[in-house]
């Protein structure tokens, strides 16, 4: 961290959905500048043009830049990197939209990689539409995960009330089963681990897993996933120290509130998890990526197009991905500290984790 306060890029998203709508909201109290500094990768006309659709909002003092280096500790800054000739079209996805996305997305995961920022937060973007523009990717926990050159991520909601981590992300559910294995399970739950103790502060966190199938598999009769893959994974993780249980049948443990005795969730598939977190902490969820150098979140919802411009766009979630961004920040270096002091005092107690940094044995 640069300063005090720490430095947060936020990227616009597609122009044409809610994201400037739930920034700006996010960001209209001024007293939300005494616990960081706030640089948005967009266009500052486009900023100007989504203000005026908003009732109700005071005084914002915006400071255009060029690059995050030159950021004010007390504005809202703005680095202009979309063309002037972008417009907003709100409720319509435009190829120029998505280049748009693609082009704040770039330039701030560059500041990002150069220390210029803090932690980045990502407004809703249009995955379909970037695509036909040539983003190869098919989400930005995937773009991030290239970029840093990691071997593994996770995907991972978070609230206050639930966290949840997916096994599998943004693929066809036909393929699900496929693309499920001991490793890669016992690897998502290695990081849901480390970020729980160094990003939540959570000293032994205990994660409940998910069943593939309907009854955990009813003993083989309704899939083998279970007997095959998942507990062997949830074995082996228990003898490398992580304290995993399970598998849980997914209506009953949410329906029960089963997931209220663990720190987290691990959930084989993109909709088991997500469709259970949104319903529980509907608008106050953080998309968080685990596994990567860097602190990313975005909050937990679309574009949504169909309410673009109309001043309908809740800021709760961006609000809560801004806190954690920041709250994070200030975790890690904390945890940082702490686990070098203890390295240095008893090293015998420490082995070299996944990610590289030390960890308690």
């Amino acid at each position: 961290m640069q300063n005090s306060k720490p430095i947060v890029g936020i990227t616009q998203g597609d122009s044409n959905g809610i994201g400037y709508e739930v920034i700006i909201k996010a960001l209209a109290d001024p007293r939300i500048l005494e616990s960081f500094i706030p640089v948005i990768y967009g266009s500052s006309k486009i900023f100007g043009f989504y203000k005026k659709t908003i009732n109700e909002i005071g005084q914002i003092d915006t400071n255009v830049i060029t690059s995050a280096s030159e950021a004010h500790a007390k504005r809202i800054n703005i680095v202009n990197c979309i063309p002037d000739s972008s417009a907003a079209e709100p409720g319509t996805s435009t190829p120029d939209s998505s280049r748009a996305a693609i082009v704040s997305l770039e330039t701030a995961v560059k500041d990002l990689e150069e220390g210029k920022i803090d932690a980045l937060v990502t407004a809703p973007i249009n995955k379909k539409a970037m695509s036909e523009e040539g983003f190869r990717y098919t989400g930005h926990t995937e773009y991030l995960q290239s970029v840093f050159a990691v071997d593994d991520v996770a995907m991972f909601m978070v609230s206050d009330r639930l966290k949840v981590g997916v096994v599998t992300g943004h693929i066809p559910l036909k393929d699900v089963a496929g693309n499920i294995s001991v490793q890669k399970i016992l690897s998502k739950l290695h990081l849901m681990k480390s970020s729980l103790q160094r990003d939540f502060g959570v000293d032994e966190p205990k994660i409940g897993v998910l069943s593939l199938n309907p009854h955990s598999g009813d003993g083989g009769l309704l899939g083998k996933e279970e007997q095959e893959i998942i507990i062997p994974a949830i074995q082996a993780a228990q003898a490398e120290g992580i304290l995993a249980f399970g598998p849980y049948s997914p209506d009953g443990y949410f329906a029960l509130g089963q997931y209220d005795r663990f720190d987290a969730t691990l959930a084989m598939y993109h909709d088991q998890g997500l469709e259970p977190f949104k319903a529980l902490v509907f608008n106050k969820g953080v998309n968080y990526t685990a596994g990567l150098p860097v602190v990313r979140t975005s909050p937990d919802h679309g574009t949504a197009f169909d309410t673009a411009g109309m001043d309908k766009a809740d800021p709760s979630s961006m609000i809560a991905a801004i806190y954690m961004a920041v709250d994070i920040v200030k975790k890690r270096e904390e945890y940082d500290a702490l686990v070098a002091g203890r390295l240095k005092e008893k090293p015998a107690e420490y082995i070299q984790g996944k990610n590289g940094r030390p960890q308690i044995a």
